[in-house]
């Protein structure tokens, strides 16, 4: 009985472990079923953008308010947690504070994870308030109704029990070294700084007598860590995925000029062919030159699986933070299109085509696409490809290029593009320009007075 508590942390740590790894696991294989993409060029390059992007939080701050708050929570999570190092080892083989060795560092250390979770909490309640009180216009658009929005105030919830039991689990410590405490109290003396736990928590239980403080720092030490495993394990539900990864989704971003279209090799062949006056309109086409990789089974996308990996890592790290569909001309026009919408879409129809692989082993069509199902033709239209939703997401995802893939699709698959649009090109095929005029008629323009 002696180890009762130690096997009990053991069970629940592995549990939660191993639930994470099955939901990461499904994420890797939902992301391997888009098409191949090379993107292991220029390391250095992209190692740089993952830093300066993904750990220095270069464009969040781009938007100085939300940016500066987002910081202090991004700098909280990363530093608190390596306490969680200590309460595992600690949970594991019954010790307490193992780290204590290490002296006066220790108790700076303790001191700055307080002032960290403090600022979180400040940092989080003014989230909050931004969200539901003062509602700032991109989390009202009408994506972000249901759980989008359950979702993102569930995560702040999250963060403020989390924080408030990290700081009542160390003013109880607190206190049961003060008493003297068997298993808490250490020869040295207090062990660790509590600058924020002292101040407002431990007044609140100086009166409890040595027992009752063993109760409030033994369930506060075990909220705290199945609450931690419990929100990595909520991950896989939340936007907050991109805490994990943004760091890949910067580093295998799209480091080619923003205007720089993908060009189609077997278009880009057809073309070379049609223009070589040597070559014979009616010959066979050569098979080595039309095998799988150069001429696709379909142009564009309709479905998340014609989508490269990138592009569904990409809908997987989306924050749903907004800027994209705020920075958006088509949507401040009052178009229906939203990049974040465009994103949300894609991450919800590849986590119906992952669930319907883990149903039947195989994906059996189930009737439906991204492209009307989810995507309609109306949104895809209406963007004027400036990239001004690629250029203001803080995480280097591209919404511009899944709306491409889907328009390719249209025009080419379905020669469904809008009349104007065809207009254009009937023009351009015609008479080798966009304008309904006749070459032999351009320049008439010149002779009128």
């Amino acid at each position: 009985m002696e180890y009762i508590d130690n096997i009990c942390f053991a069970l629940v740590f592995i549990t939660g472990i191993t639930f994470f790894t099955k939901s990461i696991r499904k994420i890797i294989r939902n992301i391997r079923l888009g098409q191949s993409i090379e993107r292991s060029d220029n390391q250095n390059i992209r190692l740089k953008n993952m830093l300066r992007i993904a750990f220095g939080q270069s464009k969040m701050v781009k938007k100085p308010i939300a940016g500066f708050l987002h910081l202090i929570v991004y700098i909280g999570f990363i530093v608190i947690n390596i306490e969680l190092l200590e309460i595992i080892i600690d949970g594991l083989f019954g010790t307490h504070r193992v780290f204590a060795f290490i002296g006066t560092p220790y108790n700076y250390l303790i001191g700055a994870f307080e002032v960290l979770a403090f600022l979180v909490l400040v940092a989080v309640v003014v989230f909050w308030v931004r969200r539901n009180v003062i509602k700032i216009k991109r989390f009202l658009s009408p994506e972000m109704k249901g759980w989008p929005k359950s979702d993102g105030n569930l995560i702040l919830y999250f963060e403020i029990v989390l924080m408030l039991l990290f700081l009542t689990m160390n003013a109880s410590d607190y206190l049961l070294q003060a008493l003297g405490a068997p298993h808490y109290a250490k020869s040295e003396g207090i062990i660790g700084a509590f600058p924020i736990s002292k101040t407002f928590i431990v007044p609140l239980l100086s009166s409890f007598d040595i027992s009752s403080l063993i109760v409030v720092e033994r369930l506060s030490w075990w909220l705290h860590i199945v609450g931690i495993l419990v929100f990595l394990n909520y991950l896989y539900f939340s936007k907050h995925l991109h805490i994990l990864l943004a760091f890949p989704n910067t580093y295998y971003g799209n480091i080619a000029p923003k205007g720089k279209f993908r060009n189609l090799e077997s278009v880009t062949n057809e073309v070379k062919l049609m223009m070589d006056p040597d070559a014979d309109p009616f010959a066979t086409p050569d098979p080595a030159e039309t095998t799988s990789d150069n001429v696709p089974d379909k142009f564009g996308a309709s479905d998340v699986i014609d989508l490269n990996w990138v592009q569904l890592l990409n809908a997987y790290t989306c924050t749903e933070c907004g800027r994209c569909t705020s920075e958006c001309p088509a949507n401040q026009t009052g178009k229906k299109l939203s990049p974040r919408k465009i994103m949300m879409d894609t991450r919800d129809r590849l986590e119906e085509v992952g669930k319907n692989i883990d149903k039947n082993g195989s994906f059996v069509p189930d009737g439906k696409q991204l492209l009307n199902d989810y995507i309609s033709k109306e949104e895809l239209w209406a963007c004027t490809t400036c990239n001004a939703c690629v250029e203001a997401c803080p995480v280097s995802i591209d919404p511009l290029s899944i709306i491409n893939e889907m328009r390719t699709y249209l025009v080419m698959e379905e020669s469904a593009a809008p009349t104007d649009l065809n207009n254009m090109m009937s023009n351009i095929e015609n008479n080798g320009a966009p304008w309904p005029f006749n070459q032999m008629d351009r320049l008439n323009w010149s002779n009128e007075k």
